[in-house]
């Protein structure tokens, strides 16, 4: 008897299961479960599901499919789990604290499907936990790269064009990196991203 374990070449596709009504409803609340969703993202996610399901089951009826979809974002949106200007929000939020430029953020947030009075409006809302979002953003990008006034003192002046560069390719305009890269003093820096409470 052989104690070879199966290998990926033994084992068969996995056919999904054919999409109910039911079904759906639960692969929507197991992904929101999971992951922060705009209305838009949440369809794209179930079409996909649905396409993939259509392959192996000639039998279902797309459009049905695509129907109950809409039953769901509608009822979603109404109970609260679907709120794409919260989505928006928070998801600006968390990229402005991982040093993203606002051309980043609006541009990752279409991708989501979030339209752009949604993302104007969230862009707006970062305003209320820093006066400057760019300007934190671009400190945050820095100071987890390493670059300006948060890298080597000795190799600073060498590699500032290298850091232009870099702060660019992030997204932020030429002015805005010159601020950073070119401070002398990064607890300066620091103190613009905590600034003193009135």
């Amino acid at each position: 008897m052989s104690n070879r374990k199966p290998s990926s070449k033994d084992t068969k596709p996995r056919i999904p299961r054919k999409i109910t009504q039911g079904r759906l409803v639960n692969i929507a609340l197991h992904y929101l479960e999971r992951y922060a969703s705009s209305s838009e993202n949440l369809r794209r996610v179930l079409e996909r599901r649905i396409f993939k399901a259509s392959f192996f089951h000639e039998d279902m009826d797309m459009e049905q499919a695509k129907g109950w979809i809409d039953e769901l974002i509608t009822r979603y949106q109404g109970a609260g789990l679907l709120d794409d200007l919260t989505y928006a929000e928070t998801r600006a939020r968390s990229l402005v604290a991982r040093g993203t430029a606002s051309r980043v953020i609006r541009m990752k947030l279409m991708e989501k499907g979030v339209d752009a009075e949604t993302i104007d409006q969230a862009l707006k809302a970062l305003v209320e936990d820093h006066p400057e979002p760019e300007l934190t953003a671009a400190i945050k990008l820095a100071r987890r790269r390493r670059l300006g006034p948060y890298a080597d003192p000795a190799k600073r002046e060498e590699n500032k064009e290298k850091h232009l560069a870099a702060m660019a390719r992030s997204g932020f305009s030429y002015d805005m990196a010159q601020r950073v890269i070119e401070c002398d003093d990064k607890d300066e820096l620091e103190d613009l991203l905590n600034p003193p409470a009135l």
